[in-house]
């Protein structure tokens, strides 16, 4: 089948690598324009943007689907359907019928549930259980369209986003190929989506901001969820502070929201911070302009006076 792939961030390599060893035909690859990363702020393109050039296809990087010269560029390279995953631009309508089998979207949770650009992350700090990936066929509605397919995937209680991610990347990727096997076969049937929605918009830095009055159970998931990216952080004296996973410790009774104390588990040095109701363990810690570093030797290194505490934020 002649495809047109359009997706951006790494977790859509699986899928880009897997329509091509199944032998379609892919016309080529829309994904994001290159974007500054790092401290220097160097153009970098997308991952996708890496490995379509890796294995010789054309990319176009778009701002906007809705010029009418990328809607041309896009009827001419005459798709029998296109593939998306992770792509992050809104497709309009125009569009939707130039492939004769339409826009099929690999979305990674089970809709209804969490639509919008940033499912996984929503779904871990909801405490759920599982969620997974499906295939659906797009339409004007976010993520409203009806599914092809899906795969079922536990959370594990210590998964942080990128964790879930990965193993969704994988398991996505073959979902979408059968998807395409059936639709070339002409076997593909979907099915209008069932249940109430919940919406998962996209995250930002101040959203992965901790709340130490939230309670530990609560904090634990907030900071998997941010895991990765864009990274828990929170304030020591009004500097910023990055921070790996926080695990909650729900027994621990006495420590004020914010408060830091040295502790001792099971014959290790660990370093808990009060919360609204428990306590968390810190993993590691990364002040302003330095690495991380485990949270013990970042605590002696950083000579705390007594009682002293990471800054909470003021009731809204």
């Amino acid at each position: 089948m002649r495809i047109l792939f359009a997706g951006t961030p790494a977790t859509a390599v699986p899928s880009l690598r897997r329509l091509v060893a199944d032998g379609h035909e892919l016309a080529g690859v829309l994904t994001r324009p290159p974007a500054r990363a790092g401290r220097k702020h160097v153009l970098r393109p997308s991952a996708i943007h890496a490995e379509a050039e890796a294995l010789g296809i054309p990319v176009d990087t778009p701002t906007t689907l809705k010029d009418p010269d990328v809607q041309n560029r896009i009827a001419e390279w005459q798709p029998e359907a296109v593939a998306v995953v992770a792509y992050g631009l809104i497709v309009p309508a125009p569009l939707l019928d130039v492939p004769e089998h339409g826009w099929v979207n690999l979305h990674f949770s089970l809709l209804p549930a969490w639509r919008g650009a940033a499912p996984v992350q929503h779904a871990i700090a909801a405490g759920d259980p599982v969620t997974g990936a499906c295939t659906f066929r797009l339409e004007k509605g976010l993520d409203t369209g009806p599914v092809f397919s899906s795969v079922a995937e536990p959370i594990g209680p210590s998964d942080t986003a990128g964790d879930l991610l990965g193993r969704l990347a994988e398991a996505g990727a073959d979902l979408l190929a059968a998807t395409f096997r059936d639709l070339q076969d002409g076997r593909a049937q979907t099915a209008p989506q069932e249940g109430t929605a919940t919406y998962a918009p996209t995250i930002s830095t101040s959203d992965a901001r901790i709340d130490w009055r939230d309670a530990a159970e609560r904090i634990d998931r907030h900071s998997r969820a941010h895991t990765p990216t864009p990274g828990p952080w929170t304030e020591l004296r009004g500097a910023r502070v990055k921070l790996g996973p926080l695990t909650a410790r729900p027994g621990v009774a006495g420590l004020p929201p914010g408060r830091i104390r040295a502790s001792r588990a099971d014959g290790a040095e660990e370093v808990l911070v009060g919360a609204g109701e428990g306590a968390v363990a810190l993993s590691w810690v990364a002040p302003a302009g330095r690495k991380p570093m485990p949270a013990a030797d970042w605590l002696r290194g950083a000579r705390l006076e007594e009682g002293r505490g990471f800054d909470v934020k003021e009731a809204q």
